[in-house]
């Protein structure tokens, strides 16, 4: 057991020395290649079954997350600015104008107006009931996709880790078939394993900042959802005693 922790501390040891070495020469050569041909060759050198996957992970995981920024992003609009105009509209062209403007209005607080004046004719009760409910189905169209963010969160560094077990098998399958415990030997599947680690923790840290900001906009549209459904019920009151 001791001889196998020396061998473990050799081998790391000379990854290092050999991790130092190229970036010694790439300091080197840094003039004449390019930070995409650099990523390229590491790329390369992890090994296209399993940093391939990883990157489908990435790939897929911001494409998810960039489609549900920009729906979060057309679904804002100033909020102040479209209640003072319904209040306006609905007070003085009457309940179908301002469904009209809900209907030509983007957004999810413009959807829950439209919901909520759609039964003003069966009574508060039923408009708040509408607005809660519809509020419901707007806060998980926003939330769609997001599982399929956390899961490839969560993916990606296991698919990293499971590379990284897999090179340290092949540096012990070189090292039963040479019959000797040589650092150089097993340092390339030393290096593959820490490439393979390393793709998987930088996908999931780059999909972990996307999911945190959707998270954050998708809170403040459910707050400003949340206070224009009072606002609603409000100003339909007073409509109502008119």
């Amino acid at each position: 057991m001791k001889k196998f922790f020396m061998f473990l501390a050799v081998a790391a040891l000379g990854t290092v020395n050999a991790f130092a070495q190229e970036a010694a020469a790439a300091e080197t050569e840094l003039a004449g290649e390019t930070m995409h041909q650099v990523l390229m060759q590491k790329f390369l050198e992890g090994g296209w079954g399993w940093m391939l996957p990883v990157l489908v992970c990435l790939i897929i995981g911001l494409a998810i997350a960039i489609e549900r920024m920009l729906y979060l992003s057309f679904s804002n609009i100033n909020t102040k600015k479209f209640i003072e105009k319904f209040s306006e509209t609905l007070n003085g062209q009457g309940v179908e104008a301002a469904k009209d403007l809900c209907r030509n209005t983007k957004g999810p607080v413009a959807s829950i107006y439209y919901q909520g004046l759609d039964r003003y004719d069966q009574g508060l009760d039923a408009v708040e009931k509408a607005v809660v409910s519809y509020g419901s189905v707007q806060t998980g169209q926003m939330e769609s996709g997001l599982s399929w963010i956390g899961l490839f969160i969560a993916l990606s560094p296991m698919l990293g880790f499971m590379g990284t077990v897999v090179g340290m098998i092949q540096a012990f399958d070189q090292i039963q078939a040479m019959g000797d415990i040589s650092p150089t030997a097993v340092a390339g599947g030393i290096k593959v394993a820490l490439l393979t680690t390393l793709m998987g923790l930088i996908a999931a840290v780059i999909l972990q900042l996307f999911y945190n900001y959707i998270v954050s906009k998708i809170d403040t549209l459910v707050n400003t959802m949340e206070d224009a459904s009072i606002t609603l019920v409000d100003i339909l009151t007073a409509y109502s005693k008119k």
